[in-house]
């Protein structure tokens, strides 16, 4: 597949929640020198995530959680303001998001498009998540959203308008990565 990496070993670190793989591999440099390196990556499938947009209202609909890592990293509430989001599991992009639209929002959205898709961070997660937005009206609300309680899930819906979301985004309030390239997606195509 590439003449430039050959894996030498491959071994699991932990297999709890998702997979974390350690790699020793050799790696062919630009003057064609091998060097043997190993790296650890964590594994926790791909995801989707959504923007939703109420042109009429000038609105977006965010959510807010918990989330571990931000309080362990300094964020001393641990509470994010996040786009809607899920993993695959076995879906594909659009069947994952417009789930996840219905499970965290209580929004079943009609049309969704995909605007583009990203690894988040390739130096140490496989995941690549699939970007989309789309259109909600009231009419559309079918629960109250919030998450699923068997997977321990306790979501905040939020309405914003979208020029208070946008500068949430300059203050800091909101600086979760998949937040901030959806809220500038709608910005630079003007959506809104």
């Amino acid at each position: 597949m590439n003449d430039k990496i050959q894996v030498l070993k491959t071994e699991i670190l932990s297999d709890n929640w998702y997979t974390l793989k350690k790699v020793t591999y050799n790696f062919r440099k630009k003057d064609g020198t091998w060097q043997t390196q190993n790296r650890e990556a964590y594994d926790r499938g791909n995801g989707a995530t959504i923007l939703l947009y109420n042109k009429e209202n000038r609105t977006v609909i965010l959510t807010r959680q918990f989330r571990l890592p931000t309080f362990i990293n300094g964020n001393p509430s641990g509470m994010m303001i996040e786009t809607c989001a899920g993993l695959l599991d076995k879906d594909n992009a659009e069947d994952c998001i417009r789930r996840e639209t219905e499970e965290e929002t209580g929004y079943q959205v009609t049309e969704v498009k995909k605007v583009f898709e990203a690894y988040m961070s390739p130096g140490s997660v496989t995941e690549i998540l699939y970007f989309f937005v789309a259109e909600y009206a009231e009419r559309m609300k079918i629960n109250e959203g919030g998450g699923v309680a068997d997977e321990q899930e306790d979501v905040e819906v939020l309405e914003l308008k979208f020029d208070r979301a946008f500068e949430m985004m300059k203050t800091g309030e909101i600086n979760d990565a998949k937040t901030i390239m959806l809220l500038q997606y709608v910005k630079l195509e003007n959506l809104l």
